[in-house]
């Protein structure tokens, strides 16, 4: 359960919202876009009292893309182009038709356009997924855990676009992550949640190793890497090997 929480994005920016399993990342997210609505408090994005919206208003300013996404009898093209239906009326526009195609020839997405998302890898699902909230056209990008499926170079091939989409678009961008070197590399403020409260929050300063360890129960250092900050676990404990004779046959 979330308590106590408190916090700001700024368009233009990605927020990293950090913490263990159990922290509470997701329910913060659902959260922010209504999706739970059994609390007390306020969610405003400008002068737009979230709360007070329809789930219509909503999508039309937030995009929410969960951790698990449900894979369907449908192409990667009529996938991407539910994210529209924020913003169709009676019928689909051919305005519609080419933003969904932007999106795709920007993720690099041509091969998979036309392939059903049900015979998809779990990367190749989570980047459909992604190009659905881009054409979506928010305001608020939500993102929970965006690059968990990917293996290392779509992960940061996945978090440069959203970097660039969020600069061009002046938007902003909340998201779960687990990859505390990830978030460091891409990230521009930091939300650390502990049992469900903000632990902290502010930008790379607050990451330290007494506040890593604090939040996640472990010992780190860290160190400065080709101009980067790297966070390097730590542990006392040193592994036992069992030292065997080496044998050779005759």
């Amino acid at each position: 359960m979330l308590r106590d929480i408190g916090c700001e994005a700024i368009p233009g920016e990605i927020v990293a919202i950090l913490g263990p399993n159990g922290a509470g990342k997701t329910t913060l997210l659902r959260c922010l876009n209504a999706s739970l609505r059994s609390y007390t408090g306020t969610v405003m994005l400008g002068e737009q009292d979230i709360l007070a919206s329809s789930r219509r208003e909503i999508a039309q300013s937030m995009a929410y893309v969960p951790q698990h996404i449900e894979s369907q009898r449908v192409t990667a093209f009529d996938a991407i182009l539910l994210g529209r239906r924020p913003w169709i009326g009676w019928d689909m526009r051919r305005d519609d038709i080419l933003k969904v195609q932007a999106v795709i020839d920007q993720l690099n997405l041509t091969d998979l356009a036309l392939r059903h998302i049900d015979a998809m890898s779990g990367g190749e699902l989570q980047k459909v997924a992604i190009a659905r909230a881009l054409v979506q056209e928010p305001r608020v990008l939500l993102l929970d855990e965006p690059t968990s499926s990917l293996d290392l170079k779509n992960q940061h091939e996945i978090m440069r676009f959203i970097r660039s989409v969020v600069r061009a678009h002046h938007l902003t961008a909340l998201m779960t992550m687990h990859d505390l070197n990830l978030a460091l590399h891409y990230a521009d403020k930091f939300v650390l949640l502990k049992e469900g409260c903000v632990f902290c929050a502010g930008n790379e300063e607050v990451i330290t190793p007494e506040l890593i360890e604090a939040v996640y129960g472990i010992p780190v250092t860290i160190e400065q890497w080709c101009g980067r900050q790297v966070v390097v676990p730590l542990s006392n404990e040193e592994p036992e090997f069992i030292s065997r004779p080496c044998t050779t046959g005759g």
